[in-house]
């Protein structure tokens, strides 16, 4: 029972940081602490996908020995995924923190209720 515990343990931190972050989008006003929600749930993703490519005792999936065995090595296809992720994660993260830039330099506020409360005023 301890064993299969351990070997999902990066899974469970996985799902307990997602749920943190998604808490922190959902909860919160402040528009930088839902930027950094969104991050932490990014990052879970990233974690649960690499935790679930890896497997206890394959090696690196590159040809060294002439070991041409698939299954000596572990899928590659997870890693390629995070790697494109973070990629794509890090341009949304910087796209989100310049527009909340230019909404506080607008409306001198990051609370999103006050921001709309002002647009509506702005509007009638």
């Amino acid at each position: 029972m301890l064993d299969v515990i351990y070997n999902h343990v990066d899974e469970a931190a996985a799902i307990v940081l997602f749920s943190i972050g998604f808490t922190t989008l959902l909860l919160n006003r402040n528009l930088i602490k839902k930027i950094i929600g969104f991050s932490m749930m990014d990052n879970a993703i990233y974690l649960f996908l690499a935790s679930y490519g890896y497997i206890q005792g394959r090696a690196a999936p590159i040809y060294i020995g002439g070991n041409t065995d698939p299954t000596a090595y572990v899928n590659p296809l997870p890693a390629g995924l995070v790697l494109t992720g973070i990629v794509v994660s890090v341009s949304v993260t910087a796209i989100m923190l310049a527009l909340t830039v230019r909404l506080y330099r607008h409306y001198h506020t990051l609370d999103i209720d006050k921001i709309a409360e002002i647009v509506r005023k702005e509007g009638k």
